[in-house]
């Protein structure tokens, strides 16, 4: 996995935030009130200095709905703790993992029954490049790669 630093971008993206809910039953006769504008920059990257993104291999976080080709939003500003998903390199090779405590142990725990938990038993072999805030899962298969390759 590469992870590569990302660096702020030079404009801000101010989006329209609706005020309404849009619920996922039945349409709502609620009138489309405008919010406000969020810049989705300052969502999603609330320490760019320290924010990189990475694309997902692999299936073992799926129970966290973290699937093969979904893009992470990773801060290495935020002190990885209990029940945060992190970006972990063990022996030099990197994972995506839920960070968990199980008694005084501390676990590197897969998000699918398939794939096997890994315990931390030496500190030293293991370190944390991150905590996982977003997860980007494209709904229209393709969109993303074009543009990543669109950048190569």
């Amino acid at each position: 996995m590469n992870c590569s630093p990302f660096t702020e971008p030079a404009t801000t993206l101010w989006l329209p935030l609706f005020a309404s809910l849009v619920p996922a039953g039945f349409p709502s006769p609620a009138a489309d009130e405008l919010e406000g504008l969020m810049d989705m920059n300052r969502l999603l990257f609330r320490h760019p200095e320290a924010t990189y993104l990475v694309r997902v291999s692999g299936e073992s976080m799926s129970g966290a709905e973290i699937h093969a080709g979904d893009l992470l939003a990773v801060d290495k500003h935020l002190m990885a703790d209990h029940n945060h998903i992190v970006i972990g390199v063990i022996e030099g090779d990197c994972t995506v993992k839920r960070l968990v405590r199980r008694g005084a142990s501390w676990w590197l725990q897969a998000e699918n029954p398939a794939f096997p938990d890994y315990e931390i038993t030496d500190p030293d072999q293991v370190h944390i490049w991150g905590v996982v805030t977003h997860v980007v899962h494209e709904l229209i298969p393709g969109k993303l790669t074009a543009l990543l390759r669109s950048r190569d």
